[in-house]
């Protein structure tokens, strides 16, 4: 999911050598921390924080775990 997520990232992003991602689980939950460059943080976030639901919604639909939550934060 990693993966998954980097390459959506490296996407969007108008500086996709500065994305950083940290992974760690808590309980179900799976908890990915984004760094960005401050320039794309709006781009990832996105309007009223559509482009990084629509990110976790696409996370959430190919995992493989049906118990297993993705919470995506995302830090300057």
């Amino acid at each position: 999911m990693k993966n998954l997520l980097l390459d959506i990232l490296n996407n969007i992003v108008k500086h996709p050598d500065e994305i950083k991602i940290i992974e760690s689980n808590e309980e179900k939950n799976v908890i990915f921390e984004i760094y960005a460059n401050s320039e794309d943080v709006g781009q990832i976030i996105g309007k009223d924080g559509r482009t990084i639901k629509s990110i976790n919604i696409l996370l959430n639909a190919a995992k493989k775990d049906p118990e297993k939550k993705f919470i995506l934060k995302v830090i300057r």
